[in-house]
């Protein structure tokens, strides 16, 4: 009889086991922190939450579908979870450390980006969609402030708050504004082609510098999403190729938007992105 496999008891961390670095971004609900762990000199980023906030917001159970969804996940273009930790106050979730930061930094500094860059950006993320969705988890909040660049300059989708594992068509409104999807918008069921549109929106903002359904009030942004309000400015240049994409992710009707599998075969994409997904 063969006996069954001893596995090893998960490290239970400890801040102490940490050293603490410089702030590297917040958000609604915590900072991160560069840190580095003692004994290995491993460098990561460290998240934390106080608890306090789940007294004020119900968010308790998003970070725990967050932390199970995340943690599952290992692909090079998602940014890892190592595990997370508590103490009395705080709750604390070792976070890859991208060492570039967000996308959202790199395009108030350069505007828009080269469609090259934008392109290789674009093809990292589908792969990394088409490993999310495979698993049956839609991200639901796919933009430049949860994209993060690693040193090498690799794209990794961060922040899975508003994520979901599920194989039903979903029912919340979630996300943000500029880039809801018009099911949402129409407060219609959704499932994982949301996360397509987003990618429309992305391809967007990457080449202009804005997301395209952009208003002055919340209810005008709604009015143009459901309208598909889609216009291509004339500056900056784009490429044909890349507005046709765009185009074909902005679909109202869900089951029309581009598949996944088809935005990598697409002639933007082929013609542009770097094999390597690497962007110097």
């Amino acid at each position: 009889m063969v006996k069954p496999e001893k596995r090893e008891p998960l490290p239970k961390w400890r801040l102490q086991d940490f050293d603490i670095g410089k702030p590297l971004g917040r958000g609604k609900f915590g900072k991160v922190y560069l840190a580095r762990e003692k004994k290995s000199k491993y460098l990561v980023a460290l998240k934390i939450i106080f608890k306090q906030q789940f007294r004020k917001y119900p968010i308790y159970h998003q970070l725990k579908r967050e932390i199970e969804i995340q943690s599952s996940l290992k692909h090079p273009n998602v940014l890892r979870l190592f595990g997370w930790f508590h103490d009395e106050e705080r709750i604390y979730l070792i976070l890859e450390f991208a060492a570039r930061g967000e996308v959202f930094k790199e395009l108030r500094k350069c505007k828009f980006l080269p469609e090259k860059r934008a392109a290789t950006y674009m093809a990292s993320l589908t792969r990394a969609l088409i490993y999310c969705h495979e698993k049956d988890v839609i991200h639901r909040d796919i933009k430049p402030e949860n994209l993060l660049v690693d040193f090498q300059g690799r794209v990794k989708i961060a922040d899975f708050g508003w994520s979901v594992q599920s194989r039903m068509k979903r029912q919340t409104m979630c996300g943000t504004l500029d880039y809801l999807a018009p099911e949402m918008v129409e407060k219609k069921t959704h499932d994982n082609t949301v996360d397509n549109w987003t990618l429309g929106i992305l391809c967007y903002e990457f080449v202009y510098g804005a997301p395209p359904f952009e208003a002055e009030s919340q209810r005008n942004t709604f009015q143009r999403i459901m309208h598909i309000d889609l216009s291509f400015p004339s500056s900056p240049q784009v490429s044909t190729e890349a507005k046709d994409l765009i185009s074909r992710l902005l679909v109202k009707d869900p089951a029309k938007r581009l598949p996944l599998q088809k935005i990598l075969e697409h002639p933007w994409i082929v013609e542009n992105a770097d094999p390597s997904g690497i962007c110097s």
